[in-house]
């Protein structure tokens, strides 16, 4: 009762009972990497440094610059696009004021045309003097500088500029360079309360609402200590990652390196999927090394336009997240066919009838490849995560702790409603009817084979209850995957009886046989 005095009558309106189980988000995609920011013309329209982004679309993913050569985040969301489905909340790591290469004052001339290419697209701290030096050159009012595609042109001197036509000066920059990103730009760190790099997906729920599913960082996490560090942020946000192996590696050394102390395949983490082989695919990227001025001085990115290879773990992820939102997130991402690769960097044998294909050795080495047979695209192929073979447990399959991971986290923001509430008896009923309809509804949606929430006095003593302390048990089983049909085929010589007992013709009265 209220403390307040009160000589009449009220109405109090008590919340009481169940509260429906919202489901997570399992189709989000967490991708850590570097963008060409520096391509994007309009400030307001870049991404920020170690923010997390939420990209939905192509238009969200334009504001991470478009395909350039070296920077692997349009790269990863050209990948997941191209599966079509999907969310991805992004995180840039790459600081156009710390990864780049300093050329030192380098003697150039202005062509016919009034421009110097300085040969680098995504240039900064440009200083322009004279040959030989002594006089600096204002931007501006002596040369205008097009920092994107890396061309300075000379301001006439009818408008004022004081560098004659065709002179040579001296040119010293710095232009933007990818190689620079360091497996600890991309693992980051949490520095007073600043959250820099993969710790940037930690704070997405308190900035979008959900934390993503599905770690990637292509490029990067096929080195072992980025590969550690996401399966960390996989365990500390309940989502899985997936890690890379190196470009041309065997399917004999891709098992092996299973086995290799300090190799990303080394663990057995039921967060984990082993991606392998890289891909190939056409890469119509920009190449940064400089433009092409038509002849109306109008600069021409190249366009790199021939086959490369890339990481595998991009295209799997956007096939998990189109999956999950197609079929379910209790669906295997195995036998998932996918779009925009053109086949594996390495030569695989693949068949579901030789236990002895690689694909089949790579599998049971707890290895997710890729299967290509005639008639049947590029498809995903593993159900296990990089625990296989180590636990025989039903969550290395990869569907089953996606599953695991999606109950766990929908009832625990759930419950919040009911946190600090007095503990009764209907309080407890309240929380298993919750529980058990959410989990009802799973079982119809064909999310579980079976399960149920109960309360078991025996976990609940007086002296915890006492305490604020309640346990509640879920006992549930998600469907497994059909890794493996069999079929007992058996030669029957007494089938051979049914010869020459088909029934005899017979001629109906008055008809001629």
């Amino acid at each position: 009762m209220p403390a307040s005095f009160l000589h009449g009558v009220e109405v109090i309106e008590v919340p009481n009972g169940p509260v429906p189980v919202t489901v997570v988000k399992s189709a989000v995609i967490g991708l850590v990497g570097a963008a060409p920011t520096w391509a994007v013309t309009s400030p307001t329209v870049a991404a920020s440094l170690n923010v997390p982004t939420l990209v939905s679309s192509s238009l969200g993913a334009a504001a991470f610059g478009p395909l350039v050569r070296g920077y692997s985040i349009p790269y990863a969301l050209a990948a997941i696009q191209e599966q079509g489905a999907g969310q991805a909340i992004v995180v840039n790591v790459f600081d156009p004021t710390r990864h780049f290469t300093a050329i030192a004052a380098t003697a150039f001339t202005f062509n016919a045309q009034g421009a110097i290419n300085l040969g680098h697209m995504g240039v900064s701290s440009v200083v322009v003097t004279s040959n030989p030096a002594g006089t600096t050159y204002v931007a501006g009012t002596d040369y205008t500088l097009d920092a994107v595609n890396g061309l300075v042109r000379l301001v006439p001197s009818g408008s004022g500029g004081h560098i004659s036509a065709g002179a040579s000066v001296l040119i010293g920059f710095n232009y933007a360079d990818p190689s620079k990103v360091a497996d600890a730009d991309v693992i980051g760190a949490v520095t007073g309360g600043v959250y820099t790099g993969m710790q940037a997906f930690q704070i997405a729920y308190g900035t979008l609402g959900f934390f993503p599913k599905i770690l990637i960082a292509p490029g990067y996490s096929q080195d072992a200590t980025v590969a550690s560090a996401l399966t960390t942020m996989a365990t500390t946000v309940r989502a899985i990652t997936l890690i890379d192996s190196p470009p041309s590696t065997s399917a004999t050394a891709a098992i092996t390196n299973r086995g290799v102390v300090g190799n990303g395949f080394a663990t057995s983490s039921s967060r984990a999927i082993l991606c392998y082989p890289q891909e190939t695919f056409l890469d119509t990227g920009i190449v940064p090394t400089g433009v092409t001025l038509n002849a109306s001085g109008i600069p021409l990115p190249a366009q790199f336009n021939a086959n490369a290879v890339a990481p595998y773990s991009q295209w799997v992820a956007g096939a998990m997240a189109a999956k999950d939102l197609a079929q379910g997130y209790w669906w295997s991402p195995s036998n998932t066919e996918v779009d925009g690769m053109l086949g594996p960097d390495v030569q695989l044998y693949a068949s579901i009838l030789d236990p002895s294909s690689d694909v089949n050795n790579l599998n049971a080495a707890g290895i997710v490849t890729v299967f290509n047979a005639f008639g049947t695209g590029l498809r995903v192929w593993g159900n296990r995560s990089a625990a296989f073979p180590t636990s025989t447990t039903p969550d290395n399959f990869i569907s089953v702790r996606r599953t695991m991971d999606v109950i766990e986290e929908s009832l625990e923001l759930a419950m919040l409603q009911f946190i600090d509430q007095p503990i009764s008896n209907a309080l407890i009923d309240a929380i298993l009817a919750s529980a058990n309809a959410f989990i009802r509804s799973l079982i119809q949606r064909g999310a579980l084979v079976a399960g149920a929430a109960s309360f078991n006095p025996a976990e609940n003593p007086s002296t915890q209850i006492a305490g604020g302390q309640l346990v509640f048990d879920i006992d549930v089983m998600p469907p497994p995957p059909a890794e493996r049909i069999t079929f007992e085929a058996f030669i029957d010589v007494t089938l051979l009886q049914q010869l020459g007992q088909t029934s005899p013709i017979t001629v109906a009265a008055g008809a001629t046989a």
